[in-house]
């Protein structure tokens, strides 16, 4: 059965731009060794509930900070449960993606993005992914906008 995703980026035009892999992309380093990129580079799609199912998509190297969540959405960071997600967001665990998931799930970009210039996310599978640049991401992913939830990296230059 096709994925959620797919009829979505044949849509928009993109579908001959997903990758299909021979080996699991279900977690930032699987992805990261199976695409040959670094682990920042995977954009990793991480499902809350808050308190509806909201999606945040970070770099992969970014973690997320519970007191900015809070301040950001209101609640306490909640992740959806891996044997609920799919129910939740129209993907399984390890195939999250900011594209073509269930209707009314909000999906929003972290900051911890803009440090790339290509990403990586999913696409629905536990086996896929899209490379896009940043700006294709925004507009693909129908983003309601940037949010600043992730730690401060050690060492992470301080924008000007």
């Amino acid at each position: 059965m096709e994925n959620r995703a797919y009829p979505y980026l044949r849509e928009k035009g993109y579908e001959d731009r997903i990758i299909e892999l021979d080996t699991s992309s279900a977690t930032v380093a699987l992805a990261a060794q199976a695409l040959g990129c670094e682990e920042l580079e995977i954009a990793k799609t991480l499902a809350f509930y808050a308190p509806d199912p909201v999606l945040i998509v970070a770099s992969g190297d970014a973690r997320v900070d519970n007191r900015k969540f809070r301040d950001t959405f209101g609640v306490k960071a909640k992740m959806i449960p891996h044997e609920e997600v799919e129910e939740a967001v129209g993907f399984p665990g390890g195939g999250v993606c900011p594209f073509g998931q269930k209707e009314g799930v909000k999906v929003y970009l972290d900051r911890s993005l803009k440090k790339l210039k290509i990403c990586y996310p999913a696409c629905g599978a536990r086996n896929n992914a899209i490379r896009l640049t940043l700006e294709e991401l925004e507009v693909l992913s129908g983003a309601c906008g940037w949010v600043d939830v992730s730690k401060d990296m050690e060492g992470e230059a301080q924008e000007s």
